[in-house]
């Protein structure tokens, strides 16, 4: 197993005198009294955002104190091709956390709450506001604990122009949809590119209505099924961003 990882925001290296740092705080208090961490054990630090380091626990301090070691070298984790971005309907109640958090598991690059036609789930003002700073809290902690060294973007909630503005600029897009008038393209035969972006758009738990698909098909998306069986819009995602990392190679 790899070593646990602890965000540091920013993360330089001439803030670490001597090659040694203070983890405190709530990263600290994790790593001390959640992880119960002691001295010679490997941990990494990381901005989130592709820069990491790694250190040795040097002393266990109280209930939130670490003091790490070694720190020598940042280190810059490249962006991984094809860059995968999911658009995530919203779902019911906690749902929309559940699947934040299983497609930064398995690795998806972004995510873009979509406010569509036949979400039941309306993001408005304050509540908006909260329930997006859950799904970024979400997967912060989701790519910390997937030792995750460059966690997913989650966007402002989108429009669905807006989401049609993005898949026009994907190198591929792909809409999940099936009904009696319109059974979409098997995922898995589908031609992927080696680079560039990928979006896939995953509907509300009512599907994608037919206006949204047809403004999606205008801008170059194509609808495409997972399989025989309906998944739900909390899982969909997760499983169809799990069959592109493996076709395009990112899980080799």
């Amino acid at each position: 197993m790899t070593a646990p990882v602890f965000v540091l925001d920013p993360l330089e290296l001439p803030d670490f005198c001597g090659g040694e740092f203070v983890l405190d705080g709530p990263e600290g208090r994790h790593a001390v009294s959640v992880k119960r961490l002691r001295p010679g054990e490997d941990v990494i630090l990381t901005d989130g955002r592709g820069r990491w380091m790694e250190g040795v626990v040097k002393a266990a301090e109280g209930k939130d104190r670490l003091v790490i070691m070694d720190l020598e070298s940042v280190f810059e984790e490249p962006q991984q091709q094809p860059r995968i971005t999911v658009v995530q309907a919203l779902p019911k109640g906690d749902r929309g956390e559940v699947a934040v958090e299983t497609m930064t598991e398995v690795g998806v690059d972004a995510i873009v709450p979509w406010q569509a036609a036949r979400c039941i789930t309306q993001w408005k003002g304050d509540r908006g506001l909260k329930a997006l700073g859950k799904w970024r809290t979400t997967a912060r902690e989701a790519g910390k604990q997937s030792r995750r060294v460059r966690f997913p973007e989650v966007a402002n909630a989108a429009t669905t122009k807006q989401v049609a503005a993005l898949l026009a600029k994907a190198d591929f897009a792909a809409v999940l949809h099936s009904d009696f008038e319109h059974r979409g393209a098997p995922l898995a035969t589908a031609q992927l590119p080696a680079e560039g972006e990928i979006v896939l758009v995953v509907g509300p738990e009512g599907g994608v209505s037919q206006e949204e698909l047809a403004l999606f098909e205008e801008a170059g998306a194509k609808a495409y099924v997972l399989g025989r069986s309906v998944l739900r819009t909390s899982t969909a995602g997760t499983a169809a961003a799990a069959l592109l990392l493996g076709r395009t190679g990112r899980w080799s």
